[in-house]
């Protein structure tokens, strides 16, 4: 026999968020995972011109997006178990995992509400100098070529083509006088400025509200672990 009236209430409310909150892991870890995967993305973000590597903020993120999800799903698991067998001891670990985890939660909320425009722009700033190397005449054919590469894989996957409207007639003009060839063939006049803007921005917001729905879970969670170690210690069966 173990605890009884709200205590035990409060024991499978406790069991019922942690289930919720291992789910959650799982389903942050398969969104980091998706992240870390995403065609459009890898495309960019694994591209090399000139000893210059993109930058790589935004699969920081998603690395440490994807540590959260594997630690989020082994702290549920823990406060199911404790839950269910009614341990303190469980219950008191799963507490201050819990407190660390919101801690390190806030902080990189924090951080990333901060930084939320570093990973666009930073890609912004490594497009523009990729374009402006490939549209320069006094570099060297064969670097040419390469920076044309880079752009192709640019333009390509995110269907855009130049820095904004001006540069983007001027490269399709020097398609069609056979210069270069680098826009998309499809005659898109959008900006690869905003197209990277919608694609990271996207990126980030998605990861803001799975970060919201799981602090509020956090909280929930907090509480009733607390009252029920509280229950458990007081109980006459203990």
């Amino acid at each position: 026999m173990g605890v009884e009236g709200c205590t035990k209430c409060i024991k499978y409310m406790l069991f019922f968020f942690n289930f919720i909150f291992w789910l959650t892991g799982g389903v942050i870890l398969g969104v980091a995972l998706w992240l870390r995967h995403d065609p459009k993305t890898s495309n960019l973000l694994e591209l090399n011109f000139d000893g210059a590597q993109a930058p790589s903020t935004f699969y920081i993120s998603v690395h440490i997006l994807i540590a959260v999800g594997a630690v989020m799903m082994v702290v549920g698991f823990l406060g199911c178990y404790g839950a269910i067998q009614e341990s303190q001891c469980l219950l008191g670990t799963f507490f201050a995992c819990l407190v660390i985890l919101f801690a390190c939660e806030v902080a990189a909320g924090i951080w990333g509400f901060m930084h939320r425009e570093t990973v666009s722009k930073e890609m912004m700033n490594y497009y523009d100098s990729v374009y402006d190397k490939a549209m320069t005449q006094s570099l060297t054919d064969d670097k040419k070529q390469a920076a044309a590469s880079v752009l192709k894989v640019f333009h390509e996957t995110l269907i855009c083509c130049g820095k904004g409207q001006g540069s983007t007639f001027f490269t399709r003009l020097t398609d069609a006088v056979g210069v270069t060839d680098l826009c998309p063939s499809g005659g898109t006049t959008v900006s690869c400025h905003n197209r990277i803007q919608e694609l990271f921005s996207d990126k980030i917001y998605l990861i803001g509200i799975a970060a919201l729905v799981v602090a509020v879970i956090m909280i929930f969670e907090m509480i009733f672990s607390m009252v029920l170690c509280c229950g458990i210690r007081n109980s006459p069966v203990y």
